[in-house]
């Protein structure tokens, strides 16, 4: 997708969001047919139905595409379901995780929102689309919060009815930004030609100019593409024009990072020596080993990410449920950012329920708890989370971030290790971004 549009910096009144919400579903039952349903699933033994106490929930993500996939996210959700339903359910309701192949579509992202609508959802939890301004506007017609997206697009930190959990890829690329001003010549950055892809510069950015370096160069790349040689070698020429520190070369291309230093590895034999460098979501414990390991391009990379690294104990309580109910299942990585970010937003959606004690369960009353200063804790993966209509970050347009912090990792002997103790917070990297 290569289009642009303008981007959206300001939020929607709740007065113009909830009340339309009654309408909404009214319509969107209507509306519910057969070529609604293609691409979702639901957790099986969980029926549903007017006047039972079952919590709908819904959890979409791209499948099967030519581009970047998460399946592990939709099939993460379905075994919390079973899991918490093998549990006694949320506060005694059993949950009913509904599934969507998002399909990298805006089209089809439109559609998932349609089906959560029709089918009555309290949320869509733990999700991944770059297609936000598809999606969104649905939800909010209907007042369904949206909780812990994967951050790609600025509309998740826009909207009044989105609950982002980490800091997406503002947070990554500012701290990333910020840990290569003192370790790089030259950058040049390497990401997709879309929308989402055209909000990483001035992210980058504004970490470089906190650590007073010069903005990176901006390659555009190819989404989908099967090869990046020539990308590979603008990039290598902007990073070793340098004298000085050695240049880096920074791939934000999401699953198709990997074809990239499949080119770049080719291609670096005929340029200075470079570093790379890259963001959590672009490159895991898997594409490091199936790159070569500790000989291959990302040798001495650092690497942002939102979390822990995979091996820390604070993930063993879904560990435990990977194992339970999805052993096996070779969809599910419980090293993928995706699969850790669904864990983390159905972690909010639960402490969400359970505040409403014995009270019922609806969209309106899940974002009213989270809206009413409801403290989620996570087991110190992310800081304590809390949502205001506008937070610290609204100066720059991203009025729902509210969890800044990244950690840094860095490449030694082919694994990821952690670089740097505990949490960064680059709440005020950001506030210099010029979005």
């Amino acid at each position: 997708m290569t289009g642009r549009r303008r981007i959206r910096s300001t939020v929607l009144p709740r007065s113009l969001v909830r009340p339309a919400r009654a309408g909404a579903l009214a319509a969107g039952a209507l509306t519910a047919c057969a070529a609604l349903l293609a691409g979702c699933g639901v957790v099986p033994g969980v029926t549903g139905g007017p006047g039972d106490d079952t919590i709908t929930v819904m959890t979409w993500a791209p499948e099967n595409t030519g581009a970047t996939n998460k399946p592990g996210m939709p099939a993460f959700a379905e075994a919390y379901g079973r899991w918490v339903n093998a549990h006694g359910g949320i506060n005694g309701r059993p949950l009913k995780v509904l599934t969507c192949n998002e399909r990298d579509d805006a089209v089809a992202a439109a559609r998932c929102a349609r089906r959560a609508v029709a089918e009555n959802a309290v949320a869509v939890v733990g999700s991944y689309s770059q297609h936000g301004d598809a999606f969104l506007p649905t939800l909010e017609t209907a007042g369904i919060p949206y909780i812990g997206g994967y951050g790609l697009t600025h509309d998740e930190f826009t909207s009044p009815l989105s609950y982002p959990v980490n800091g997406g890829q503002p947070a990554l690329l500012a701290g990333l930004g910020r840990t290569l001003a003192d370790a790089c010549g030259p950058v040049a950055l390497v990401r997709p030609d879309t929308i989402a892809g055209d909000q990483l510069p001035p992210l980058l950015d504004s970490g470089l100019a906190a650590g007073g370096h010069d903005p990176a160069g901006d390659l555009r790349a190819a989404e989908a593409a099967t090869s990046y040689g020539d990308a590979a070698e603008r990039a290598l020429e902007h990073a070793a024009t340098g004298t000085g520190e050695k240049g880096c070369v920074v791939p934000a291309l999401g699953d198709r990072t990997g074809t990239f230093m499949d080119s770049f590895r080719r291609a670096r034999a005929q340029y200075p020596e470079v570093r790379t460098a890259t963001v959590l979501g672009s490159v895991d414990q898997t594409v490091l080993d199936a790159s070569g390991g500790a000989s291959g391009p990302y040798e001495g990379a650092y690497v942002t990410g939102w979390y822990p690294e995979a091996g820390d104990a604070r993930w063993d309580p879904m560990k435990e449920v990977i194992r339970a109910e999805a052993f096996g299942d070779n969809r599910i990585d419980p090293g993928d950012a995706g699969v850790q970010t669904t864990w983390i937003a159905y972690t909010v959606l639960r402490q969400a329920v359970e505040s409403l004690g014995d009270g019922e369960v609806t969209a309106d009353t899940v974002s009213a708890a989270l809206d009413g200063g409801l403290k989620v804790t996570t087991g110190d993966l992310t800081p304590t989370l809390r949502w205001k209509f506008q937070d610290t970050l609204a100066s720059i347009g991203l009025p729902r971030l509210v969890n800044a912090n990244v950690t840094l990792q860095q490449v030694r002997n082919g694994r990821l290790t952690t670089a740097a103790d505990g949490f960064t917070d680059v709440t005020s990297t950001l506030k210099e971004a010029a979005l």
